[in-house]
């Protein structure tokens, strides 16, 4: 079960400057026929996540019980949408310690950076691990060139068998990686040509991840299933992705709330905050519109931003993650100081659940909206929900701007810079460009 808790974005509890009536978000509700409409109409191309849940997993299913069993590390080679989703997968559902007690180890590179791509192989067998690549154009920078490396360690390594340990995930018919794949007889998945990266956690792009660190993807599909049908209500006051979204657009085109901060007090959704600052920005951030959306966790950011929040700029809106049920806790027990006598008997998870309450009780004072999405447990059934209802709330939102909420063009114009500078056929004019727009420097060396 997930609880949606608005109470303290209302005007009744914060103040009309800063919060919202219920007038306000229920005026949205003439609108939802129209926004339904565009959405049906655009279910098999923009809006095609809204059919992972019904997928069938026969296939991957198969490829992920071969993994479990012969190899001892799974890396995933992708960035963005590629590799946001299997880490917010595996650290949700399998929780911090998985690396640390179950196989396949699960790692992801999703940077260039030699450093980091360094200490991946520190901890791996190259004859022990599978490579996922996962890029949806099959020519994404970051990703073919860590494939590229891989992909001569692997022939020095084990030789004529380097197919083996390979899979690779991208378009259905084109772009290099479907042809490379396609010749060389590799294992390959499709990512459904509408899909974006950025929405398709729950497709092959995620799941066969999950499926080989043992996570229960039937369960987790079912949870996106019972989250579609939730989220297909027409009343904007029972559906939680029409709720989130109308509020969120009333804070930040009425309300001035040009900043959207996600605050998670259970560290094992702190990739799910990283997943959803990509998908809430890279959505929503064009033409002007849009929020910012920041990443903060509970209770170590009280320490750090909360101070920022409650006293500074009004241009926030904060949604608190909460998971009722944690599997391990901890109590206060034996001799205790006097002065902290208050904690005796306490648990850790009650002292967290109080900094979380705090917290919130100051940003009321302070008139700062604020929501709370309280998670039954971290289940696969669960993460299935949350994911599919932010997915939804996304794309209804971008309905509400009027923008697209699917393609990233400001991305792109940054990549063609990149082909430009790498000396990439048919984008030698972006080179040219390139050189004039940093033909000056203003530099200061100490």
């Amino acid at each position: 079960m997930i609880k949606l808790d608005y109470s303290n974005v209302l005007s009744e509890r914060i103040g009309e400057e800063h919060g919202i009536s219920l007038e306000d978000i229920e005026s949205f509700q003439e609108q939802i026929p129209k926004i339904e409409e565009e959405i049906n109409l655009r279910r098999d191309t923009d809006f095609y996540f809204m059919n992972m849940p019904f997928q069938n997993l026969e296939r991957i299913k198969e490829v992920g019980k071969n993994i479990r069993e012969n190899f001892e590390y799974f890396v995933v080679i992708g960035i963005g949408g590629s590799a946001l989703g299997n880490q917010t997968l595996n650290e949700s559902i399998n929780g911090l310690g998985y690396n640390y007690k179950k196989y396949p180890k699960f790692f992801v590179l999703d940077n260039v950076d030699p450093e980091k791509f360094s200490s991946v192989l520190e901890q791996i067998d190259l004859k022990k691990t599978v490579f996922n690549i996962i890029t949806k154009s099959g020519s994404t920078t970051e990703t073919v060139a860590n494939f590229l490396v891989i992909l001569n360690m692997l022939k020095s390594y084990v030789g004529e068998d380097w197919k083996k340990y390979l899979i690779i995930t991208t378009d259905p018919q084109r772009g290099f990686l479907r042809k490379f794949a396609d010749q060389e007889g590799i294992i390959s998945f499709d990512i459904p040509k509408n899909l974006g990266g950025r929405f398709s956690v729950l497709s092959n792009v995620g799941l066969l991840s999950a499926i080989s660190s043992g996570i229960d993807v039937e369960e987790l599909l079912e949870g996106s299933r019972y989250a579609y049908t939730v989220c297909s209500n027409s009343k904007i006051l029972e559906n939680p992705a029409y709720l989130i979204g109308v509020i969120h657009y009333i804070a930040s085109t009425k309300k001035g709330k040009s900043i959207s901060v996600m605050m998670s007090y259970s560290e094992r959704l702190s990739l799910f905050v990283d997943w959803y600052r990509q998908l809430w920005a890279e959505s929503l951030g064009k033409e002007g519109l849009g929020q910012t959306p920041v990443k903060a966790i509970g209770s170590i950011d009280q320490h750090s931003q909360i101070q920022l929040y409650i006293d500074g700029p009004k241009d926030k809106i904060v949604t608190f993650l909460k998971v009722e049920s944690m599997e391990r806790d901890f109590k206060i027990e034996g001799d205790v100081p006097a002065e902290l006598e208050y904690l005796k008997g306490k648990s850790l998870k009650q002292i967290l659940d109080a900094l979380m309450e705090g917290t919130k009780t100051a940003l009321i004072k302070a008139s700062v909206p604020n929501l709370t999405i309280s998670i039954e447990k971290l289940t696969p059934y669960s993460i299935g929900m949350l994911i599919y209802i932010y997915e939804m709330a996304t794309g209804f939102s971008g309905l509400l701007y009027g923008i697209n909420p699917f393609d990233q063009p400001a991305v792109e114009e940054g990549k063609n810079f990149v082909y430009g500078l790498m000396g990439r056929e048919e984008f030698e004019e972006k080179l040219q460009e390139y050189n004039l727009l940093n033909k000056s420097s203003s530099i200061l060396e100490v």
